[in-house]
C-alpha cells in the first residue's frame, strides 16, 4: 500500500530538483527522503528518478506518476480540510515574501498567523527575486508592484505607493531634474533594466534610466541614494524616514508614480487551500484598513 508520506516525499523531491533541497524543505535527514524513496519506487515496482549532472530527472514512469501524484495529494488535502474543525488550519504554508518589506512589515503577521494556528507550520522564504511558485514548490507569494500576466491567481491587499528620491548632495553637484526627460541626464539606481513610469496627469509616461548602481534590494539602493550616488524610485517605507530628517529629498514630484498594489499570489486552481485562505485573511487585516495601510513602492 502506499504512503502518503512517501507520495509527498517524490513530489517535494521533483519540485525541489534534489534530494538535499527537499529534504531542507521538508525538514528531514537526507537518508530519511532517500529511504522513502525506495519504499515508493518498491512498492509501485517502477523506477522514478534518475541521477543527473544537475541533480534529480524523472524517468518516463515517473513523469507519468508525478502528474497523478499532484492530483492524489491536492484531493487529500482537500478531504482533510473538509473533516476539519473550521478553526484547525493545518499542514505546511510555504510562502515566498520580498526581502527589505518582509523583515520589516510581514515577519510580525506571520508570526501571529502561527500563533493563531498552532497546527499550522510556517515556512517563509525571504527574497526580492520572484520565486518559480509551482516549480520550487510554494503554496503562495507576497508580492509588490505591478503583476505580469501570468497563470498565478492574484488577491489584491491593498494600494502601494513610491517616490523618486536623491541626497542632498547629489542634487546640489547634479542639479534637480524637473521633469521626465531630465531624468536620462542623471544618474539612476536601479534594481534591474526596467523603465520607470510616472504620471502627468492621466498620461503614464514611461522613461529608459540610466546608472551604474544596481542592487536586487532596495534597503541597498537606500544606502547608495544617501551616499549621493544617484536617483533612486523606492518604497515610502523605507525613504519616509530619511525625508522626514532631510537625508532624502523627493525629486519629479510633480510626477508621481502610479499606484500599484500589495498582491497575494497562489498556483492556478479553483479550490483555494485554507492554508493560503487565513494567510490572505490575516494580510487584508493588516494591511487593508485605512488605520493600518502602509505605503510602499513599486520597487520594494
Amino acid at each position: 500500500m502506499l504512503d502518503v508520506e512517501d507520495l509527498r516525499t517524490f513530489i517535494e523531491v521533483v519540485d525541489a530538483g534534489g534530494l538535499t533541497p527537499a529534504a531542507h524543505r521538508l525538514g528531514l535527514s537526507k537518508s530519511i527522503v532517500s529511504r522513502r524513496l525506495a519504499r515508493l519506487e518498491s512498492e509501485l515496482g517502477a523506477q522514478l528518478l534518475v541521477r543527473t549532472t544537475r541533480g534529480i530527472g524523472l524517468t518516463e514512469a515517473g513523469a507519468t506518476f508525478r502528474e497523478h501524484a499532484g492530483r492524489v495529494a491536492a484531493e487529500i488535502d482537500a478531504a482533510r480540510e473538509a473533516i476539519s474543525p473550521e478553526g484547525d488550519v493545518r499542514g505546511r504554508l510555504r510562502i515566498s515574501v520580498p526581502l527589505s518589506f518582509g523583515a520589516t512589515h510581514l515577519a510580525p503577521v506571520l508570526a501571529e498567523l502561527a500563533s493563531r494556528h498552532p497546527k499550522l507550520q510556517v515556512h517563509a522564504a525571504y527574497s526580492d527575486r520572484f520565486v518559480d511558485l509551482v516549480g520550487e514548490g510554494f503554496d503562495a507569494a507576497v508580492r509588490l508592484g505591478y503583476l505580469p500576466d501570468s497563470s498565478l491567481v492574484a488577491r489584491r491587499i491593498a494600494p502601494i505607493r513610491g517616490k523618486l528620491v536623491a541626497s542632498p548632495a547629489y542634487i546640489a553637484a547634479r542639479g534637480t531634474p524637473r521633469s521626465p526627460a531630465e531624468l536620462i541626464h542623471h544618474e539612476a539606481l536601479m534594481q534591474g533594466p526596467r523603465d520607470w513610469r510616472l504620471l502627468h496627469g492621466d498620461q503614464v509616461i514611461s522613461i529608459h534610466p540610466q546608472g551604474r548602481f544596481l542592487a536586487d534590494n532596495g534597503q541597498a539602493l537606500v544606502a547608495a541614494a544617501l551616499a549621493g550616488l544617484g536617483i533612486a524610485m523606492l518604497p515610502d517605507f523605507l525613504t519616509d524616514p530619511h525625508v522626514a530628517t532631510g537625508a532624502l529629498v523627493p525629486v519629479v514630484a510633480d510626477y508621481p508614480v502610479p499606484e500599484a498594489g500589495l498582491f497575494v499570489v497562489r498556483p492556478p486552481g479553483d479550490c483555494v487551500p485554507r492554508k493560503v485562505r487565513v494567510l490572505t485573511d490575516i494580510l487584508i487585516e493588516t494591511f487593508s484598513s485605512a488605520a493600518n495601510r502602509v505605503s510602499i513602492a513599486v520597487s520594494a
